[in-house]
């Protein structure tokens, strides 16, 4: 640990990381060990678990979680190991059971997570002591959040600033319409490090530069008062009650803000107009442009006026990332009548295979014994710089034992 200690004690704050950041397996492990495992992680969409014994399994590092919903409606996460000698219950990415059946020996559990039954136990075993270990979980606007730390850090405060903005887009009446996972040859701290800048647009997506805009302002972190032009679309739209304001946390962890697209442009199209007929939300004007939503380490998203976008970003190596993206639209709006699922979706399939391809290629390059930290561009990348500021002091401060105890 003092290895990684050291690299973070001289760090040069203006440029990239050093090379081991971005390889080194046993920084990658403490990312886990460090972030991964202590903090709110975005899972899935609420809706898509409909019904009573509707589940998804999700795989973060070394742990394997099912998230269902049970009997009584609620959202609960488990640990997907059985109470008995360890197996995977659910096996499947997702699907629905009136019960969750280890496959094994068939103990099985209520979808509230407790031991209904086990055969051949003997008098003196009591099932209430072998319920399946909970994960916490938590539901935001119908956004689902999970937490695999002993004592979960405070959601409150998160919920309370985030669900105000997007309560409008009503994402409890949405639907999956399309989901797609790659696989990202690069660390998980370089996927967010391109996600964060928009200097890299105009040379590699010019299906998203279409109706995206490539202002350094929209990417980064606005200092002090803001650009007149981002100001008033935020007037405009607060005033027919869509939250729009620019706000970061104080410790850098998630921002929010409701930004304009190109003028003129309603949606991520190649043409710049809606891409579903049946909107998902209650936005009163086609252009309200993108809610932007990120919140470190797994998530960044765009909820638009006619449909939303939600990503997920799960570390598998020191150099392979899962990016899962699903477009999200009303429940009722119907594939070939309200929207074409290929214009829906064209622009950002684009762009995720062009920001793998980007992504590798620095990957590769930073492998090179000749790489060497650059400086960052205080213009195009300052929300490179404050994500790399976050992810250094997090790392710092949980570190050090101290700081640990204190927090």
């Amino acid at each position: 640990m003092n290895r990684i200690q050291s690299l973070l004690a001289r760090r040069n704050p203006a440029y990239a990381l050093e090379q081991a950041f971005y390889t080194d397996p046993e920084i990658f492990r403490t990312d886990l060990e460090t972030i991964h495992y202590r903090d709110w992680l975005f899972a899935i969409p609420a809706c898509e678990l409909v019904k009573a014994g509707d589940y998804v399994t999700y795989n973060v590092g070394a742990y394997r979680v099912i998230i269902v919903r049970g009997a009584d409606n609620q959202i609960r996460a488990f640990h997907n190991t059985c109470r008995h000698r360890g197996s995977v219950i659910c096996k499947a990415s997702k699907g629905n059971t009136p019960k969750l059946v280890c496959p094994y020996h068939q103990w099985t559990y209520e979808l509230d997570g407790s031991l209904l039954w086990a055969r051949d136990m003997g008098a003196d075993f009591d099932p209430k002591q072998h319920g399946l270990k909970t994960v916490h979980c938590r539901e935001l606007a119908g956004l689902v959040y999970i937490c695999l730390a002993e004592d979960a850090p405070d959601f409150d405060t998160f919920a309370n600033i985030a669900g105000a903005y997007l309560e409008p887009h009503d994402l409890g009446n949405a639907k999956v319409a399309f989901e797609s996972s790659i696989i990202e040859n690069g660390n998980w701290k370089l996927v967010w490090e391109n996600n964060r800048e928009c200097y890299h647009c105009g040379g590699n997506h010019p299906a998203l530069c279409r109706t995206f805009p490539d202002d350094p302002t929209v990417t980064g972190i606005e200092g002090g008062a803001l650009p007149a032009h981002l100001q008033t679309h935020f007037d405009r739209c607060e005033a027919a009650g869509l939250p729009s304001q620019f706000y970061l946390h104080e410790d850098g962890q998630y921002r929010l803000a409701r930004m304009p697209l190109k003028e003129g442009a309603q949606s991520y199209t190649m043409d710049g107009k809606s891409a579903v007929r049946r909107w998902l939300g209650r936005s009163p004007f086609a252009d309200a442009g993108s809610l932007l939503k990120f919140h470190y380490p797994t998530t960044w998203n765009h909820f638009l006026a006619d449909h939303s976008i939600v990503f997920r970003v799960t570390p598998i190596s020191a150099t392979e990332t899962e990016v899962t993206t699903k477009w999200l639209v009303h429940k009722d709006a119907v594939e070939g009548v309200d929207y074409d699922l290929k214009r829906l979706t064209e622009v950002w399939e684009a762009t995720n295979d062009e920001d793998r391809r980007v992504v590798e290629d620095n990957q590769q390059g930073i492998n090179s014994p000749a790489y060497v930290p650059g400086p960052y561009s205080a213009k195009q990348e300052s929300g490179v710089l404050q994500f790399v500021d976050w992810y250094c002091a997090t790392l710092t401060r949980r570190l050090i034992p101290d700081a640990v105890a204190a927090e």
